[in-house]
């Protein structure tokens, strides 16, 4: 079969499609691709909503347009299969050369020896301007293997109003509720509540929001999901007292009448609570409805100081790519600060750098949503556990966090818990790095 016969049958958009074409050339089938064709660049990503998908597609577009002599190739997966889609892949040994996948699925694919470290990819002038907590996520054994465009937070929001007509005192970040006094607010905001019901958990979203959400209350009151100076299990650690009572404390929230079920998604903006437990996410939505008056407060403190979540979608160079310099530098461009705000204005996220904060209306200082960088900036935020043990533990939180909620046995539940962490921990000798991991790792 000639050349032009086998590219004919080949469609343009799938991922191995270079690859395909070349080994086919190898093996006698016509003769070899075209010398002038510029390098192909392949990057998988997921397809998130509209405007961030969109945007996306455009920054591969102007990329491309200014830099001739290589070109992007992107392919958008579906994000209700994406990492399934993507650890096939990797079995296969199919992997592009540029991989975005969910920050906490980072370490699995390490240990596998999917990727390449970035530190001596990226310009060090680029990584000194990241925020620390995304040179946190994306760090394992000592290497920076990850980066996103853009980091999450978390926090309260609330409605000014209904906070002073309860004469309730406002929290600062240096100045936080304490765990006691956060319920006396909602006793007082529910003294003026027909139904006593004054806070939402979103408790609808279930599923990693369990993890994302109430993991750093935990933290907070002097507990985590596993010893993450140690061995990386959970006994001891999600089961121990300081754990046992901050669930118990939240429990007591929804047992106690004072959490809205929020089975519509509406609790706050159709001003039936006075608080939402929330993400940057949510803020478009709530400042439409809520306009000056909306506020964004930090977590209450359960002994140890504030905590809030963190961690977005992140991008990493496989180990299998042939040409990890030009996949840098397409990252590179992706963090460019006008980038990073293309992005940031398409999904309201927080910039991932420095410079892009500075300029962003929403988050530079004095910006409405400046709260969610000085968490992430000053130590408050907390990544989920760099542990390729991740996808187990968050599993086993969200099956115990379900029976919490339902008033079950919180000692129970979190015992429950730990038994299955652990057990896959030690199934797997405690991820030791081997192989080409190792190497990669070390150089």
């Amino acid at each position: 079969m000639h050349w032009k016969n086998i590219k004919s049958i080949i469609r343009p958009g799938f991922p191995t499609r270079l690859a395909l074409l070349t080994l086919l050339a190898a093996m006698g089938c016509g003769d070899a691709p075209p010398s002038s064709v510029a390098p192909v660049i392949e990057v998988w990503a997921h397809a998130g909503q509209e405007e961030e998908r969109k945007t996306l597609q455009d920054q591969v577009s102007r990329f491309n347009a200014a830099h001739p002599g290589g070109t992007v190739r992107l392919t958008l997966i579906p994000e209700g299969s994406y990492n399934a889609q993507v650890l096939a892949a990797a079995v296969a040994g199919d992997l592009p050369d540029l991989l975005e996948f969910d920050g906490p699925f980072l370490y699995a694919y390490v240990w596998q020896g999917r990727l390449q470290p970035l530190d001596r990819l990226l310009p060090k002038a680029l990584l000194d301007d990241l925020l620390p907590s995304i040179i946190a996520q994306g760090t394992y054994h000592g290497r920076l293997w990850s980066v996103g465009t853009f980091d999450s937070g978390l926090g309260l929001y609330a409605d000014g109003r209904q906070l002073a007509r309860a004469d309730v005192r406002l929290p600062t970040l240096q100045r936080p509720w304490s765990r006691t006094e956060f319920r006396q607010v909602l006793a007082q905001l529910a003294r003026d509540d027909p139904d006593g019901q004054v806070l939402d958990l979103k408790l609808n979203y279930a599923g990693e929001w369990y993890t994302y959400a109430f993991s750093p209350l935990i933290q907070s009151a002097g507990g985590d999901l596993v010893d993450r100076d140690g061995d990386g299990r959970a006994a001891g650690v999600l089961n121990r007292l300081e754990t046992v009572r901050a669930m118990k404390e939240i429990q007591g929230w929804i047992g106690g009448g004072r959490v809205d079920p929020n089975i519509d998604d509406a609790a706050f903006v159709t001003g039936r609570v006075a608080l939402a437990l929330g993400g940057h996410w949510n803020a478009p939505q709530y400042r439409d409805r809520i306009g000056r008056h909306l506020m964004v407060l930090p977590l209450p403190d359960f002994g140890r100081g504030p905590r809030t979540g963190q961690g977005s979608w992140s991008w990493a160079v496989t180990a299998e790519s042939a040409q990890p310099e030009a996949a840098a530098r397409f990252l590179a461009f992706l963090l460019r600060p006008e980038e990073v705000l293309n992005m940031t204005e398409a999904n309201n996220a927080v910039p991932a750098t420095q410079t892009a904060v500075a300029r962003s209306p929403l988050y530079r200082p004095g910006g409405p949503l400046h709260l969610f960088v000085a968490q992430l900036e000053r130590g408050v935020a907390v990544p989920r556990p760099r542990t390729p043990a991740y996808p187990v533990i968050t599993a086993a939180f969200q099956r115990a966090f379900d029976r919490i909620r339902s008033g079950g046995s919180v000692q129970g539940a979190l015992d429950r818990a730990v038994r299955v962490i652990d057990e896959e921990i030690e199934d797997n000798q405690g991820y030791p790095l081997i192989g080409r991991a190792r190497k990669e790792a070390m150089r």
